[in-house]
C-alpha cells in the first residue's frame, strides 16, 4: 500500500504574493483568482508567510462604526498589527508551513490538522516555492474510483501484505466503503485486515463480515 503524494495532489500553478506587494494587490489577487490565501514570497521566490482574506479584513474590521451598530470586539494586539499593515509581509500570517512534495496525504492532513491551517505552500530541497494543496486537495483521494480501492486492497493489503488468497477473503467497494467477507485462520488476524483496508486512500469505512476459524486471542479453537 502506498499513499498519494503531495505532488501527486498540489496545485503546480501558485499564485502568490512578493513580500512588499501593497495592500490593493494583494486584495486583487486574492480576487482576481478567486482564492482565499496566497504564499508570500521572498526574493528567492522562497515562501516566509501566507496572507489571507481574513488577514485583510482585520482592516475593516479595526475602521470605526456607523453610530447605532453594535460594536466589535476590541482587535488584541497581533490583530490591530495586521489591521494596520499596508504590505503582504505586514498582513501574513508567518512564518510559512510548508510540505514537502514527497510527502504523502496523511503526512500533510496531520500537519493541516496540528497546525489548524487550511493550506500548505509546497517546497523543494532548496525552500523554493513549487506548489500549495489545501484541504480541497486532500479530499481528492475520496473520488478514486471503487475499482481501484478494491484492486489495492486485493493485490497491495490482501496478497502482497498479509498472504490472503481471494478464495479466502472477498472484498466489494461502493461509494468507497469496504465490505469484507470470508474466513480467515486466526481471530486476531481480523483487526489487523480492517485497520490497513481502512488505511487505504479512498476508503471512506470498513464493514468487517470476517470469520475465523482459530481463536488464538482466547486460545479456544472454533466449535470447542
Amino acid at each position: 500500500m502506498q499513499h498519494r503524494k503531495v505532488s501527486d495532489l498540489m496545485t503546480r500553478h501558485v499564485v502568490s504574493a512578493r513580500y512588499d506587494a501593497p495592500f490593493k494587490e494583494v486584495a486583487r489577487l486574492l480576487t482576481e483568482n478567486e482564492i482565499a490565501a496566497l504564499p508570500v514570497v521572498d526574493d528567492g521566490g522562497r515562501p516566509v508567510g501566507v496572507v489571507s482574506e481574513a488577514d485583510l479584513l482585520r482592516k475593516a474590521s479595526d475602521q470605526p462604526g456607523i453610530g447605532g451598530r453594535v460594536p466589535l470586539p476590541p482587535l488584541e494586539a497581533w490583530e490591530r498589527a495586521k489591521a494596520q499593515g499596508a504590505r503582504a509581509g505586514e498582513l501574513m500570517s508567518a512564518p510559512a508551513v510548508c510540505a514537502r512534495p514527497d510527502w504523502n496525504v496523511v503526512e500533510a492532513a496531520q500537519l493541516m490538522e496540528v497546525q489548524r491551517i487550511k493550506r500548505l505552500p509546497v517546497v523543494d530541497d532548496t525552500d523554493r516555492l513549487l506548489g500549495i494543496i489545501s484541504r480541497r486537495d486532500l479530499l481528492q483521494i475520496f473520488l478514486r474510483k471503487d475499482d481501484a480501492i478494491r484492486e489495492e486492497i486485493e493485490h497491495d493489503i490482501l496478497q502482497q501484505t498479509l498472504g490472503l488468497g481471494p478464495s479466502q477473503v472477498s472484498v466489494a467497494v461502493r461509494g468507497g466503503r469496504v465490505e469484507l467477507r470470508g474466513v480467515i485462520e486466526t481471530r486476531s488476524l481480523i483487526p489487523i485486515v480492517v485497520r490497513l483496508c481502512g488505511a487505504v486512500d479512498g476508503v471512506v469505512g470498513v464493514a468487517d463480515h470476517l470469520s475465523f476459524q482459530v481463536d488464538d486471542v482466547g486460545r479456544t479453537p472454533l466449535g470447542a
